[in-house]
């Protein structure tokens, strides 16, 4: 298992106290072409005015392409690399990761803007792919509701029959959340069959996505129970978002559950306009759009020179130590783990 290094989380913290330089419009060789394809995955969202300073600087426009989770957003670009239908693809985390490039998916680029990224972050030594955002999977708890106020610390904690129908978890079938918190149980328990086999006594719920667990389960979308798989970074939507206003995020984060999440970009092999395209992640690395990640998706800038909005700083805690494994290793293993999982969970 791998972690973090503590740097990561002091320079996060240092940069969103300090704030970061700005430097959009360094760009490498002049674009071609008039538009650059983006193919990315549904939860893909940034602001216009981001997409309207990349135009202002190169004169490229950016057509989005969003073709489902991760999952399915690689499998399209696999289907099609003998024609590829986009010049740039997004969204692509460590856990389909090496099935890109064992698909020879991408073509090298290495960005000028790379050393303002987090070395932890760069998994690929070939730069055929460049990171862009991390967060983190977490389990994620509302306080008031946990059976006498107990709040767990561990993932084993969580088979205590304590919490006996509190927790409610996404398939790693149909769901990326789903599939990290897998990941997570495999690398963070000494015996991950048994603990999901303890789950399933302690009468865990599954849910297809994250949407039907969070909002549907769990008590912040009315549901009734108090556990969830989520996101680092729920706390903070749950305060910008809360309706009337609240100063305290009612949710809080069991840092030992965590599995870090890092998101690549990569130029397309074939790609249609291959240097809009790099153009297109030269400028995914500069503070213009690094610093409107966070409150867009909910994750954070891999740019260590971008600051963080206060609502991140506040209400936020990065793990120290998230569970991480080569994308190498869960290629290789993905489905026969998720095939156990189906045995022991739904069998």
């Amino acid at each position: 298992m791998k972690t973090l290094s503590l740097s990561l989380l002091a320079v996060v913290v240092l940069t969103a106290a300090c704030g970061g330089e700005d430097r959009a419009g360094e760009f490498g060789s002049d674009p071609g072409g008039t538009t650059v394809t983006l193919m990315t995955h549904d939860s893909f969202a940034i602001s216009d005015s981001v997409w309207e300073a990349f135009t202002a600087e190169t004169g490229v426009t950016v057509e989005l392409l969003q073709v489902g989770d991760a999952g399915a957003m690689v499998s399209e670009a696999i289907l099609t690399k003998d024609a590829p239908i986009a010049d740039v693809i997004f969204g692509v985390d460590n856990t389909f990761l090496q099935r890109g490039l064992d698909a020879a998916l991408f073509q090298p680029y290495e960005s000028p803007n790379l050393d303002r990224v987090f070395d932890e972050l760069k998994l690929d030594d070939d730069n055929r792919v460049t990171p862009i955002s991390f967060g983190d999977v977490c389990v994620n708890y509302w306080i008031d509701a946990l059976p006498g106020a107990a709040v767990p610390t561990t993932l084993e904690d969580l088979t205590n029959e304590r919490y006996a129908g509190q927790l409610v978890v996404q398939s790693p079938e149909t769901s990326s959340p789903g599939l990290a918190f897998l990941l997570a149980t495999i690398v963070g328990t000494d015996d991950w069959e048994q603990f999901w086999a303890n789950l399933v006594a302690n009468d865990v719920s599954i849910a297809a996505g994250w949407e039907d667990a969070y909002y549907g389960e769990f008590i912040a979308g009315g549901g009734e129970r108090s556990i969830v798989v989520s996101y680092a970074s729920s706390p903070p939507a749950e305060v910008i978002f809360a309706d009337p206003p609240i100063d305290v995020a009612p949710t809080g984060v069991l840092l030992d559950s965590c599995f870090r999440q890092i998101e690549f970009a990569g130029v397309l092999a074939g790609a249609a306009n291959p240097s809009g395209a790099a153009a297109l992640i030269d400028f995914m690395l500069t503070d213009t759009f690094q610093e409107d990640v966070p409150l867009n998706m909910f994750v954070f800038p891999a740019s260590q020179s971008a600051a963080l909005p206060p609502e991140f700083v506040e209400h936020t805690t990065v793990p120290i130590a998230p569970h991480i494994m080569d994308p190498a290793e869960i290629e290789a293993n993905r489905d026969a783990w998720v095939d156990r999982w189906v045995e022991i969970v739904l069998g």
